[in-house]
């Protein structure tokens, strides 16, 4: 890989891993839902009047928006308003790698590796580290855990969508599919805050506020994705992806530094876990390529 695609692809793992700080801030300003939703109606509009549809049924674009704007981002936002800090949420968001290879395997039943099953354990491991911290002190709840998880799972189901439809136009295809969340999440929002809580919201929202907004539609959705995907058309994955195992660290150091959130010994102890078992994942990976 040439040093400018490199940097490039440590440009998209730092934007993705210090985004996690980023829809903190946000959560202070909108709740969960009307965050994600402005997140989703911005990678859109006005955009959708200027790219093209990639050539993908509209069953894949519904299925991909609804998965990762509604599954993934709804969840996530929902469970960083006040269950799970920034930092463990880039860390226990990762295990959407092994949702994907268990729901592949489940099925097209592409049969494992055999390192794949000590990544698993590694990572599990780590997972496991951070239930046995479940406090409001620890900076994470059950609750927590479990939607940043269902979160995970619902991203692995975005992951074969995508992987379905081929190899297309990553910018259009994250921009056609954004209405397919945006409006969800619009009538998820209306019926759980209510009309006048979200007028209010958006009323008050101050520019560090839209700034968020602006930084997840443009930065992490259309930037991110938009050259992730050009990467991986250009490379191969096995290239390109371990660059990935960058975004908790990008996290929890930007967490740190930003929120002050503290890195304790367990805290590492998971991540260098729940990383382990990714670092062995893709060395299964390329031994396979």
């Amino acid at each position: 890989m040439p040093l400018t695609h490199l940097l490039l692809a440590l440009a998209v793992v730092a934007v993705w891993g210090t985004n996690f700080v980023v829809i903190r801030l946000g959560l202070d300003s909108f709740a969960p839902y009307t965050f994600a939703a402005l997140r989703y109606t911005f990678s859109f509009l006005p955009f959708i009047f200027f790219i093209r549809k990639p050539p993908v049924s509209w069953g894949k674009l519904a299925a991909f928006g609804l998965l990762i704007g509604v599954g993934q981002f709804g969840l996530l936002f929902w469970a960083m308003r006040a269950d799970i800090s920034p930092g463990l949420a880039s860390l226990v968001i990762q295990s959407q790698v092994f949702f994907t290879i268990a729901l592949a395997a489940m099925l097209y039943r592409e049969h494992l590796k055999r390192l794949q099953w000590p990544a698993f354990a590694l990572a599990i491991a780590g997972l496991a580290i951070v239930a046995t911290h479940v406090s409001a002190g620890a900076g994470v709840t059950l609750f927590g855990i479990v939607l940043v998880t269902a979160g995970a799972i619902s991203w692995a189901g975005g992951n074969l969508v995508a992987r379905a439809a081929g190899r297309v136009d990553a910018l259009g295809f994250m921009v056609w599919s954004s209405p397919f969340a945006a409006v969800p999440l619009w009538l998820i929002t209306l019926g759980v805050d209510g009309p006048a809580a979200v007028g209010a919201s958006l009323a008050h929202a101050n520019a560090a506020a839209w700034a968020a907004v602006a930084w997840q539609s443009i930065g992490n959705t259309l930037f991110g994705y938009g050259a992730w995907n050009w990467l991986l058309a250009r490379h191969p994955a096995s290239t390109v992806t371990p660059t990935a195992l960058l975004v908790p660290v990008f996290g929890m150091s930007a967490s740190a530094i930003a929120l002050h959130e503290g890195l304790p010994a367990w805290k590492l102890g998971a991540a260098a876990l729940v990383m382990g078992g990714l670092a062995v994942n893709v060395l299964a990976t390329r031994r396979r390529a």
